[in-house]
């Protein structure tokens, strides 16, 4: 059977997606929403950087909802931090869950339970009107700081923390627009505060719910997630290969959200971002790590440069969730509900057109 796929969204993590799509036995490429005027009638091939397949993008919601297709991979910028409606992701998983589509989606709500009853109960009922699956994913959360986890798991015979420490150094990251509009490095305390409240409160939703996910699939009762923020100023100006940090802005920022029991963490994801090697000195250093403490003790350090494409890995969890999703009872399914998934078929000879 052919499952029959559309792109919304034709950014950075879409067009991979539909590069993949296209090449991969058993599915097919059915349509593509975009956002920009410039993209709409254009073929879906040529915005992938694939060359022709004869699929037009559209702007047209109402066309992707009468499209005949199985799934949906939904990857635009999150609504929760760009766009006038933080609700519109939301508002389109439900129209789109309700037409019969299944909608994995790559921009949070990977355990939409920690958004409280009331998005669980809308999501459900746009399943069942739909007899639909939804389902999230992505690289961190979705893999790295909760599905890598939960695998160490089957090792332990007793579980006193789980630990996971992401360091990022971002000084030759070429992008301004990401560096110091979206994460808000280079701004002062209190525009910090005001440009970034929505990008915080984003990040903080998508942390929360990964150790919640973790804290479930190990029944450990947590009984609180506690979020806290930690930023350092420039002592002086700093030269990056996004542009200069002036001296008195945000240069570093440390996250860590925790799963608590009792005052004891025991979930904890912490996040150390530098925009210059010279900042936060007492900061932890290294690698990136996932660590479980207990019996045995064991942890798996990641070097800075385990991956060389971060947004081609997050396309791939979601397309090579897609059989998976698509074969799963109707309903919210989450990384603690489907089977365990797997890059299979990857091989060149497996592709469409494939010599044998």
């Amino acid at each position: 059977m052919t499952i029959r796929v559309i792109q919304w969204s034709g950014g950075n993590v879409g067009r991979h997606a539909v590069a993949a799509v296209h090449q991969r036995a058993g599915m097919q490429l059915a349509g593509m929403y975009v956002y920009g005027k410039s993209k709409d009638g254009q073929d879906a091939g040529e915005l992938a950087g694939v060359g022709p397949i004869g699929v037009k993008a559209t702007r047209d919601v109402e066309k992707i909802l009468k499209m005949k297709a199985d799934v949906v991979i939904h990857s635009p910028l999150p609504s929760l931090v760009y766009g006038d409606d933080p609700e519109a992701d939301v508002d389109t998983f439900c129209k789109l869950l309700a037409s019969g589509k299944d909608v994995i989606t790559t921009v949070g709500y990977l355990y939409p339970k920690v958004h409280g009853p009331a998005l669980v109960k809308r999501l459900q009922a746009a399943c069942r009107k739909g007899n639909s699956t939804f389902h999230s994913t992505g690289l961190n959360p979705g893999w790295m700081g909760d599905l890598l986890p939960l695998t160490m798991s089957a090792l332990s015979n007793r579980i006193d923390e789980v630990h996971v420490l992401e360091i990022s150094n971002f000084q030759y990251y070429p992008s301004p627009e990401i560096m110091f509009d979206m994460m808000g490095f280079g701004k002062t305390p209190a525009k910090f505060r005001k440009d970034v409240a929505r990008y915080s409160h984003w990040l903080t939703s998508l942390f929360r719910e990964s150790v919640q996910l973790v804290a479930d699939g190990l029944d450990i009762p947590i009984d609180d997630i506690k979020a806290k923020t930690t930023r350092v100023l420039a002592e002086n100006d700093l030269e990056t290969a996004a542009g200069t940090v002036k001296r008195g802005t945000v240069a570093g920022q440390h996250w860590e959200w925790s799963g608590m029991v009792g005052r004891r963490k025991v979930i904890r994801h912490e996040t150390i971002w530098r925009m210059h090697d010279s900042v936060a000195p007492d900061w932890p250093r290294g690698n990136h790590s996932v660590a479980i403490r207990g019996e045995p003790n064991m942890r798996i350090d990641m070097r800075p440069d385990w991956i060389d494409g971060g947004l081609l890995s997050t396309a791939m969890h979601a397309v090579n969730a897609i059989p998976y999703v698509h074969a799963a009872e109707s309903g919210i399914r989450t990384l603690l509900d489907l089977p365990w998934m797997m890059g299979r078929g990857l091989h060149p000879k497996n592709r469409k057109g494939a010599r044998t």
